[in-house]
């Protein structure tokens, strides 16, 4: 019997049970794609942002260091180096898996042998050019952690391969496929010699950074080591990880708090955790967050989330308030029903019970199709939104969101059709019936 009064409620309020569906059906609609966006705008910003640079940088504890004597700053100039192997440490701290890109340097002065036989002194910067690091097919190095650094030509394979800056480019009168000559003591492995000429790298590429490095010569890092007699030396890394926005207890000194707070501060994914387990990983390093990227990502981040939390709330109570509506209309119309099912012995919670499983029917079908609309929606925005989307079936739909947006409608359905149920519930039968002959 309560399934045939279920059904034939539904056949004879189509309009209304429409209605009421539909204002569901848009609400969670908004709601999932709000949810499926929240769920991933962290990284997306991340890689977005990834374009102003790393947002860790590590360099020798050593260049901290300022020793005076007399009032004359004694610090040793460039003696300190960290090692290349050490960087392999990186992936053995807690946060291994928020390192996206690793781009160590070792910035160097180089002879080189101009035109006419003329030796000449040259700035030049070892770089990892697609390096290999740690397990899996992830490539990084300097061109993966500055993006927006446009080439000429491509990137260095080989060791006897280098790429010049723009402005050092055009001050030798050099482009891509001609060579530089260095002497024979400055010979990198694997270079071709010419008897007559000397030891020579190849121009592969002509790069405009909008830095320092455009009056510099790049060279993959192991010839920068064998050029400066510096094996395994390393003198800055630029770390990009994603992280978790600052807040203030990110900037707590983990040394002063409780070792309960401590293990909370530990293991979230803010920069300054990651730099301490980068410090306490590689010996010597003292590693930092850069805060203008790190501010930038918290900041359109959390003004982004603020946004898509008030987005999310305002369709949720619309949706409440048409559901609310078109409940109230439907119950109405259904007075006459309703008393004379009270007059014949029908319990308070039993027509309650009828009114709410009318609604959940309602959010069950209006959530299950909002979810879908709703993730399509989302994997719209994203496509057009951020750069570089390829939307598949794994991306597009969320298995976890389903049950929560559910529940939402359910909570949308029933806050919306309660009022009405209650008030139609303490109405006397009797004057229902009068009011209906």
């Amino acid at each position: 019997m309560f399934f045939r009064l279920l059904m034939e409620s539904f056949r004879r309020q189509r309009r209304r049970k429409t209605l009421a569906g539909l204002a569901i059906l848009l609400g969670t609609t908004a709601v999932t794609a709000m949810l499926a966006l929240a769920l991933t705008i962290g990284d997306r910003i991340h890689n977005e942002l990834a374009v102003y640079g790393a947002n860790i940088v590590v360099f020798p504890t050593a260049e901290q260091l300022d020793v005076k004597i007399g009032g004359v700053d004694v610090k040793p100039a460039s003696g300190s180096f960290l090692k290349e192997t050490d960087l392999s440490k990186l992936k053995t701290i807690f946060w291994a898996n928020n390192i996206t890109g690793v781009s160590p340097e070792l910035p160097i002065e180089m002879t080189m042998i101009a035109d006419g036989g003329v030796e000449r002194t040259v700035r030049a910067t070892g770089l990892w050019f697609g390096h290999q690091f740690g397990s899996g097919t992830t490539r990084t190095g300097a061109p993966q952690l500055h993006p927006t650094w446009e080439l000429v030509g491509r990137w260095p394979e080989n060791s006897d391969e280098v790429v010049l800056g723009r402005t050092l480019a055009h001050t030798l009168g050099k482009k891509t496929g001609d060579v530089v000559y260095l002497p024979l003591s400055s010979a990198p492995p694997n270079t071709h010699a010419r008897v007559a000429e000397g030891p020579l790298l190849r121009i592969v590429g002509i790069a405009d950074t909008a830095s320092s490095l455009d009056d510099q010569l790049l060279l993959p890092l192991e010839t920068a080591q064998r050029i400066s007699d510096k094996p395994n030396a390393i003198s800055r890394v630029e770390i990009s990880a994603r992280t978790k926005p600052e807040d203030a207890f990110a900037r707590k000194d983990p040394d002063t708090l409780s070792p309960k707070l401590r293990e909370v501060w530990y293991c979230r994914p803010y920069a300054n955790s990651i730099a301490y387990q980068i410090r306490e990983a590689i010996p010597g390093a003292q590693a930092e967050q850069v805060r203008r990227v790190e501010q930038s990502e918290g900041t359109v981040l959390a003004r982004i989330s603020g946004l898509m939390w008030l987005i999310s709330a305002a369709a949720l109570l619309a949706a409440t308030f048409a559901v609310s509506a078109a409940m109230a209309t439907a119950i109405l119309e259904r007075q006459g029903e309703i008393g004379l099912m009270r007059s014949l012995g029908a319990s308070k919670g039993a027509i309650a019970m009828l009114f709410y499983a009318e609604t959940g029917l309602l959010a069950i079908i209006g959530g299950t199709l909002g979810y879908l609309l709703g993730s399509g929606l989302a994997a719209w925005l994203g496509a057009r939104i951020f750069a570089n989307e390829a939307a598949t079936l794994g991306t597009v739909l969320n298995p976890v969101l389903l049950p929560v947006v559910i529940a939402l409608a359910l909570v949308v359905a029933i806050a919306g059709s309660t009022p009405s149920i209650r008030t139609t519930l303490k109405m006397n039968p009797s004057e229902i019936l009068r009011a209906d002959a």
